[in-house]
């Protein structure tokens, strides 16, 4: 995994024994994994009894790293090995990697849900429908005499509907018909290999 010089900065914080004691380590370490899991952006997550001794704005740069860290762990499937051998370069000592990925494979699972509930893949096109306008005049009171089409899609996304409508003129909706076109065959040639 390639990181950050701010990340790695951050990970040689939290791995650094001089900035957390061993009592200290394991709530970062627990404090970071529920930021991901729970707390959906409160910053009263890193406002625990046993981390009011430590500098805030350090706090706040081990805990953006180290959740960096996490998620880009989970992203990437990393394995124990993988994760030993990135947190030994930042100076990790034996007993915080094993605590460290102790706590990630308690929580691996749920981070992978959740990963994967960001974003969306591209809607599904359920229905089309058109209709010939024509525009006589425009704002201006200029003549335009000039038709265009109303296209309204719908479409369907994780079982929600959605409408997708825009208008276009006669020489666009043929570029988008020629487009589609070239589309469906590229996809019935991979289809076919």
């Amino acid at each position: 995994m390639e990181l950050s010089e701010s990340v790695q900065k951050g990970l040689q914080s939290l791995g650094d024994q001089t900035v957390l004691d061993r009592c200290s380590f394991p709530v970062v370490v627990d404090a970071c994994f529920r930021s991901l899991l729970f707390s959906r952006g409160d910053p009263a997550v890193l406002d625990l009894p046993e981390l009011k001794h430590l500098d805030k704005i350090l706090l706040k740069q081990i805990h953006a790293a180290a959740t960096t860290f996490i998620l880009e762990a989970v992203k990437h499937n990393a394995d124990k090995s993988t994760i030993s051998f990135s947190l030994e370069e930042l100076t990790f000592n034996t007993e915080r990697i094993e605590t460290f990925y102790t706590t990630f494979q308690k929580h691996k699972k749920d981070l992978e849900l959740i990963l994967s509930s960001i974003g969306r893949g591209p809607a599904h096109i359920k229905d089309v429908s058109w209709r010939l306008q024509y525009q006589m005049k425009n704002g201006q009171l200029d003549k335009v005499n000039e038709p265009f089409y109303l296209i309204s899609l719908s479409t369907e996304t994780g079982g929600a509907s959605e409408d997708v409508d825009f208008s276009c003129t006669a020489e666009q909706l043929q570029d988008l018909v020629g487009k589609l076109k070239d589309a469906a065959k590229s996809v019935e040639k991979a289809s076919q290999v």
